[in-house]
């Protein structure tokens, strides 16, 4: 079975981390919460997430993929550089990397977006378009095995093309 982490900080878009790790069950695949270290998140609202594992514990080999939800938790995840580094070692070893909305950031800091398609929230459309990338204003953007989105309307084909990714479909 294959194993997404989905990344938890406080201020995350309660449908960005949700939706994904729900529906990614659904279709087999056993989904993790992994968080910066604290056990509890709150999203925007207030909504609690448990993580059950801290960064700094996971082992890039257990996992297959990475789920980055947008909100503000990016901004504060790409502060730990055990964040940046696991994105950047799933990247490299061709894992999924998947992030939407303000996930660009992570994505960012992580410095893989040079010489890639992607999307993101508007408003960080220029940090990503300055840190290397093609942006493509569309619901969803796969280049490889990164997949990016842009907000939560896109969260349906965002998750049928990480599925796909998952599942190896053309």
């Amino acid at each position: 079975m294959k194993k997404i982490a989905v990344l938890l900080e406080d201020h995350y878009q309660v449908l960005e981390v949700w939706y994904p790790y729900l529906r990614l069950r659904e279709e087999g695949f056993q989904t993790v919460f992994v968080g910066t270290g604290k056990k509890e998140y709150k999203s925007k609202e207030g909504y609690p997430a448990s993580a059950e594992v801290a960064i700094k514990d996971v082992n890039i080999e257990d996992f297959d993929g990475v789920v980055i939800p947008g909100g503000y938790a990016p901004d504060i995840l790409r502060r730990y550089e055990e964040v940046n580094s696991f994105v950047r070692q799933m990247h490299k070893k061709n894992k999924l990397v998947a992030a939407i909305c303000h996930a660009g950031w992570v994505l960012v800091s992580a410095g893989l977006l040079k010489g890639k398609k992607a999307t993101c929230f508007s408003a960080i459309k220029d940090d990503v378009i300055n840190a290397g990338a093609e942006y493509i204003d569309q619901e969803v953007v796969a280049d490889g095995n990164l997949i990016t989105s842009r907000n939560p309307y896109d969260l349906p084909v965002f998750c049928g093309e990480i599925i796909r990714f998952l599942k190896g479909l053309p």
